[in-house]
């Protein structure tokens, strides 16, 4: 793990350098001071730790991407030796739950339990935790490959990337912290519509389209295109909500916050390729938005579903 003193400026490695933790040890969880809980068994189970640095942002809190990313990292770490003649398990589905909001000026732990190896799934626990607390919990299960049925919904039909602008031909001149913060992603995005990030869209609608593609070549590591692949998840997925209510990110008055987030992934996936990620938004109510998105490859194969809850609220001055 590399320390602020290292840290590397370009954008994609300072990326795969956070992606790449240190394995501190093994650490074990009991349950203790429960009624009656001498005559029942609940357990003791061990963790595996593991330690990543935080990206640093504009807004000082930890981008919740980064730390889906850590946590599958840290999780298909531990299923890396299981090959029982069929092959490497490689991640199929992960359900987290954002709890804190995490400072990126400190370190953070990642605990993972081996909750079941089968026969041909393995399921993990992971903790992402802060002086103490947990930011993140997720649970993530991992499958060797399979054969079986194989359908998916047809790629939308739209203009390519080649066509739309990048952020650097939108930002790159502006300067302003939150524009050289675009500019600086790992992760290109290439906006259908129109981003939103300093003005409303230019139309109420609840969905929208981004090419993305990370900004360099990735290790030839399914584990890490799939890590990077959960980081550029998280970055626009609310914007169909907030779009379709005519708001933009600088608005001064949206408090937006990721609730939870889950994503299945379906086939083999390259992000130093560009991927569609197609995005809608099935509803908004309670200060909470909806967000789903479905990412295809370059080939049209259907790579990854998300749907991810966050709160949207808008201050009335």
């Amino acid at each position: 793990m590399t320390d602020d003193s290292t840290v590397p400026t370009e954008p994609l490695a300072d990326l795969l350098a956070t992606l790449d933790l240190e394995e501190l040890g093994t650490a074990r969880i009991t349950v203790e001071g429960v009624d009656g809980a001498e005559s029942i068994d609940l357990g003791e189970s061990g963790a595996s730790v593991f330690l990543g640095r935080s990206q640093r942002t504009p807004h000082g809190r930890v981008f919740g991407g980064q730390v889906l990313a850590q946590c599958v990292m840290a999780a298909g770490r531990t299923v890396a030796d299981i090959d029982d003649g069929d092959g490497p398990r490689h991640i199929h589905s992960l359900h987290g739950y954002f709890m804190r909001p995490g400072d990126d000026t400190k370190p953070i732990r990642f605990a993972v339990e081996r909750m079941r190896d089968g026969r041909s799934f393995s399921t993990r626990r992971v903790h992402a935790i802060q002086d103490g607390l947990p930011i993140l919990s997720m649970i993530t299960s991992f499958q060797e490959q399979a054969d079986g049925l194989d359908h998916q919904d047809p790629m939308p039909q739209v203009p390519g990337p080649d066509t739309l602008p990048s952020l650097q031909d939108v930002f790159g001149t502006v300067d302003h912290p939150a524009a050289r913060h675009l500019v600086n992603r790992p992760v290109e995005h290439r906006h259908l519509e129109g981003d939103i990030f300093a003005a409303p869209g230019p139309e109420l609608v609840a969905h929208q389209s981004v090419w993305l593609k990370a900004i360099g070549e990735l290790p030839d590591d399914p584990l890490v295109h799939a890590a990077v692949l959960a980081y550029a998840s998280d970055y626009t997925l609310l914007e169909s909500v907030i779009r379709r209510h005519g708001l933009a990110w600088n608005d001064r008055r949206l408090r937006p916050a990721s609730l939870d987030h889950a994503m299945w992934f379906h086939r083999p996936v390259a992000v130093d390729d560009w991927i569609l990620y197609a995005q809608e938004s099935p509803s908004a109510s309670g200060g909470r938005g909806l967000g789903i998105g479905r990412m295809f490859g370059a080939d049209g194969a259907l790579v990854a579903t998300v749907a991810q809850e966050g709160m949207v609220r808008v201050k009335k001055s």
